[in-house]
């Protein structure tokens, strides 16, 4: 019985020893939870570029994302394709999801992989939530005071607005937890789940029954 840890069963799901032919024809997974992680990989990758111009402060966060559109070499392309990264996240995650109730994926012995999976999704929607303020733009700052209405008005959401916007929507402590959020402990938390994700895929044998 293989006994390795996660990190080498995540390792040797993303790269296979050996791949069935029949695996290789596009089916009805379509792939949807290796795209997702794909477009994470971009989104990681281009946020960590970003971090080289964006200033996390409340009189300066707008002016930096100008200052990124319009002189840095690259900047514009950049910004975009962080945000189409971003949305094409979400939605391969919500298909992927979707796929796994219509195909009864949740199963036995598959439920703690389907509670994961969930709690990337959940994560997923929150990452894109905190950093939707980031711009500090006037839609920024609307968006994401409705969003902090809608939280309060559900049980427990109160305290959790009032860890996130000690002061209000848009100033320095706000600000900076949403950044915090943004560019360490969510990632850091979903790239850890889609670790232990991988790891039971390999475990239940449910995508890669030959490896």
């Amino acid at each position: 019985m293989n006994n390795d840890g996660p990190i080498k069963e995540f390792i040797r799901h993303l790269f296979p020893r050996v791949v069935l032919r029949r695996n290789l024809k596009i089916s009805y997974t379509f792939c949807l939870g290796g795209l997702a992680f794909t477009s994470f990989l971009v989104l990681l990758l281009t946020g960590g570029l970003l971090l080289f111009h964006y200033q996390p402060s409340a009189d300066r966060a707008f002016q930096s994302i100008l200052y990124l559109e319009s002189s840095v070499p690259g900047g514009w392309y950049l910004r975009n394709l962080h945000r189409l990264a971003s949305n094409a996240f979400l939605v391969l995650l919500f298909l992927h999801t979707l796929r796994v109730i219509l195909t009864g994926a949740y199963r036995k012995p598959r439920e703690l992989n389907w509670v994961i999976g969930f709690a990337i999704l959940c994560l997923a929607l929150f990452e894109g939530y905190t950093g939707y303020l980031l711009p500090m733009d006037q839609l920024a700052l609307w968006a994401t005071q409705t969003g902090m209405k809608l939280l309060a008005s559900v049980p427990g959401g109160g305290l959790l607005k009032s860890f996130m916007v000690p002061d209000d929507i848009g100033q320095p402590m706000s600000l900076v937890r949403f950044y915090i959020l943004h560019i360490a402990l969510i990632p850091i938390t979903i790239l850890g789940l889609s670790f232990l994700h991988f790891y039971r895929i390999r475990k239940d044998k449910g995508a890669l029954p030959y490896l």
